[in-house]
């Protein structure tokens, strides 16, 4: 624990948010993505800012490696893939089904005790190939399962009841909100239910990038880092084949990054230096061009980021055009306001 208490919840008002991003067809300005970005320094400073980072969102996924830790902190002992698919949003892969398996073993527990929605895998070619075989939504497939079987498991070692464990009130919820506060360093503004099922904080963009920052700068073999370890190291169990935030982690050395629904990302980096994205349309495919670029004016390496420009947009099957970050996001731009 960090022992300080947490600064007051963020103010929940209609986010100011700000253009982060340019659809640029043909030389013109043909869409605007509005959002909001922060980037941390080592220190902690808000070096770059747009848009409105202290209002309360919601990080649905993004969320998830404060969740683990939280668990870890009540005493998970997974650790590698395990511990990493505890703050996945899997693809649905059969590693993953089978890695969820196995927490469920550890607990005790079955499909039939996950509190999730049933649903299809999440990656596109593994659900087409799910539906080809027949195979009818599962919890088990569902995206946030292997959070759900550590949660499970948190449950059967600290004696807690498995009925209730997705409700606020539940010994495990509140053991997550104690911690989501600590980490983000703000008290949470509203509790909410997610896609999932699960409880769903809301903070600030700030405070999630502060969290993250927490994480990866926590000492060696604490909850938080084995947390950020074992996303690194199994960034794959994580995502998935193919998923973006896993290449990404591949592409910039210690980088910590987690994405979630409705435009939402988060990174960070060993040192501390943090950023935290939140694309107010929930458009994905601005989502990580415009962290990518929050991450080089934090200083990674540009040409480690050069995959993640975003995808062309095309006309008569060709290229002729892009999703380009808005200036101020550019590494050589020393006003954010530029």
């Amino acid at each position: 624990m960090h022992g300080s208490a947490p600064a007051e919840a963020p103010a929940i008002r209609e986010p100011l948010h700000a253009p982060v991003a340019h659809l640029v067809r043909g030389g013109v300005i043909e869409g605007i993505h509005y959002g909001s970005v922060v980037v941390l320094g080592a220190d902690g400073t808000v070096e770059l800012q747009l848009g409105d980072i202290e209002a309360a969102f919601y990080p649905r996924s993004a969320l998830k490696p404060v969740q683990a830790a939280a668990m870890v902190r009540a005493g998970l002992p997974l650790d590698g893939e395990l511990l990493s698919l505890t703050a996945a949003s899997h693809s649905g892969e059969e590693r993953h089904l089978a890695g969820t398996r196995r927490i469920l073993e550890l607990a005790g527990a079955t499909e039939d005790d996950l509190g999730n929605v049933p649903d299809l895998p999440y990656d596109p070619v593994v659900r087409d190939a799910w539906v080809r075989e027949g195979r009818l939504p599962s919890r088990l497939a569902q995206n946030c399962s292997g959070k759900h079987a550590a949660m499970l498991y948190t449950c059967r070692l600290n004696g807690w009841s498995f009925e209730g464990y997705l409700d606020p009130g539940h010994p495990l919820q509140q053991a997550v909100a104690e911690i989501v506060e600590d980490l983000t360093g703000q008290a949470i503004a509203r509790v909410t239910v997610d896609g999932c099922g699960a409880p769903l904080f809301s903070v600030s963009l700030h405070g999630l990038a502060r969290a993250a920052a927490r994480i990866t700068t926590a000492p060696a073999g604490t909850p938080e880092a084995r947390v950020a370890d074992a996303m690194r190291e199994h960034a794959e169990m994580a995502s998935g084949s193919g998923r973006d935030v896993a290449a990404l982690m591949r592409a910039v050395p210690g980088l910590l990054a987690k994405d979630g629904f409705e435009g939402v990302q988060v990174a960070a980096l060993p040192d501390g230096r943090a950023v935290a994205v939140k694309i107010a349309d929930g458009a994905n495919r601005a989502r990580i061009p415009v962290a990518a670029a929050a991450l080089a004016r934090a200083g990674a390496d540009p040409a480690l980021l050069a995959e993640f420009a975003g995808e062309p947009l095309l006309g008569g099957g060709r290229p002729v055009g892009s999703v380009r970050p808005v200036r101020a996001l550019d590494p050589l731009t020393p006003d954010a306001h530029a």
